[in-house]
């Protein structure tokens, strides 16, 4: 069934790079990010009374993050950019109808596999194939610039527009619940799962990085003097932080808990209340992650009491790596993270006792509003992880964490990284790049689709790397 609200076609997309430098390095496991390209898209629909609007969508191309291996960097990232401009064209020929979460899940479901099969089988450089992830953070930027051109045309805010009025399909067509659960979607839709009223400030969760010195005697000589702080307890008095996340190794032991520690005793000394451990997918054994917090727990038990929850100690390919995590969960909360790339794999992460979800709008706004219907109808606690956004990604990624109802706040950290690569957004909206009082401001966030106002923000775009018609 069709409502008059819909999209009825898509016009056009145009896809831009943009490279950002990073003034310090990220350790993602094994790897660590220096630099990063942001994929921005615009994607041009039409109704069914021919009215047209544009819409933007952005995310960083994290290569680390989304394509772990042995394969080159620069491969790696030139394979991703390829598959952008593959997606640019196939979106611009999709036939798709309806509202965005209906032409998202259908472009995912139909078209999206099959390229991903296609571009894998070509000859290239990369010695291995692109992960389902990579191709998912890619489709993102388009997905992203659906709803908010969705948004626009009917001029209004994107969190409006998901509720039975607008969304012709109830969430009984897109999700099945679990064997062992009393849940039905039949009749509900995405605005059953939101927060009525979204809060406009959230909690800040700073990121600790393995590379990070934590004191004055781990400094090099080599770190950036641009006026912003490079020591954790810098970050933490100028910012006003009460959550630190601390990136682990999780294939050294005696490492990852002495970094607990320390961290813990810089957290209690300056005010701070929370931590989370993230072992970023390096962890074999469930036995590795519980020693560590039994230790925690025995040894430094006003360290572990802080310690919320801890995200994604194993493999990320789920279904592959069938690991037992009830005896983590058992312990402390454990969400999934990089594993969680839809509703399906959150099935299975339920099953085998993972209790949350760490939402990303770099797996898609479609995706990430799917899971969050079902992580939350079957009891699972949410999170909103961040990519590292700069720029325009930054804001979908905070509007999220607003909307979903996390278990605290957000991680934000993009402003730790490259904080000069958001100066014109931050122009017009401060409070979502700068974090004050441990929190960031949304207020500023206004206006149909996604409220980037990008209209009043003084960036200029490079040529488009691809522009197509449908």
């Amino acid at each position: 069934m069709s409502q008059s609200t819909d999209i009825e076609r898509i016009v056009s997309t145009a896809l831009y790079f943009l490279p950002v430098r990073a003034r310090v390095p990220l350790k993602f496991g094994p790897e660590t990010m220096t630099s990063v390209t942001c994929a921005r898209a615009c994607v041009r629909v039409a109704d069914g009374r021919g009215r047209v609007a544009a819409g933007w969508g952005e995310t960083p191309l994290s290569v680390q993050w989304v394509w772990p291996g042995q394969v080159p960097y620069e491969t790696r990232h030139e394979t991703l950019k390829r598959f952008c401009t593959v997606l640019a064209e196939a979106w611009a020929r999709f036939d798709g109808r309806g509202h965005p979460l209906e032409i998202g899940h259908d472009f995912q479901e139909q078209v999206l596999p099959g390229l991903v099969k296609d571009f894998n089988s070509r000859p290239g450089p990369a010695a291995e194939p692109m992960p389902w992830l990579a191709a998912l953070v890619c489709c993102s930027v388009f997905d992203l610039a659906l709803h908010d051109a969705f948004g626009r045309l009917h001029q209004r805010p994107v969190y409006s527009l998901y509720g039975a009025e607008f969304v012709s399909r109830d969430l009984g067509e897109f999700l099945s619940a679990a064997g062992d659960a009393a849940v039905t979607f039949h009749g509900k839709h995405p605005a059953d799962f939101l927060v009525k009223q979204p809060p406009s400030r959230l909690r800040a969760w700073h990121l600790v990085g393995g590379l990070d010195p934590l004191g004055p005697e781990e400094l090099t000589g080599n770190e950036p003097d641009d006026g912003y702080p490079v020591l954790l307890v810098d970050w933490i008095r100028r910012d006003g932080l009460t959550c630190l996340k601390v990136k682990l190794r999780g294939n050294d032991a005696a490492w990852d808990y002495q970094r607990l520690v320390k961290v813990g005793a810089i957290a209690v000394a300056n005010g701070v209340e929370w931590l989370t451990a993230d072992f970023n997918c390096t962890v074999s054994e469930p036995g590795y992650v519980n020693e560590i917090l039994d230790r925690l727990r025995d040894e430094q038990p006003r360290f572990y009491g802080m310690l919320l929850y801890v995200e994604q100690p194993f493999p990320y390919d789920l279904e592959r790596h069938r690991i037992d995590a009830h005896s983590v969960a058992a312990r402390k909360p454990l969400f999934l993270d990089e594993s969680a790339h839809d509703w399906h794999l959150v099935r299975l992460g339920r099953e085998l006792g993972w209790t949350g979800v760490a939402l990303k709008t770099c797996k898609t706004q479609t995706g990430a509003l799917l899971s969050c219907c079902w992580a939350k109808a079957h009891g699972m606690t949410l999170m909103v992880q961040d990519l590292s956004n700069p720029m325009l990604a930054q804001i979908p990624h905070a509007l999220l964490a607003a909307h979903v109802g996390t278990i605290m706040g957000i991680e934000t950290n993009g402003m730790q990284f490259y904080p000069a690569a958001s100066m014109p957004e931050a122009a017009i909206h401060p409070g979502l790049y700068r974090r004050r009082d441990g929190r960031i401001d949304l207020s500023t966030v206004t206006g149909p689709g996604f409220g980037y106002r990008e209209a009043e923000i003084h960036r200029e775009l490079p040529a488009p790397a691809a522009e197509f018609f449908s």
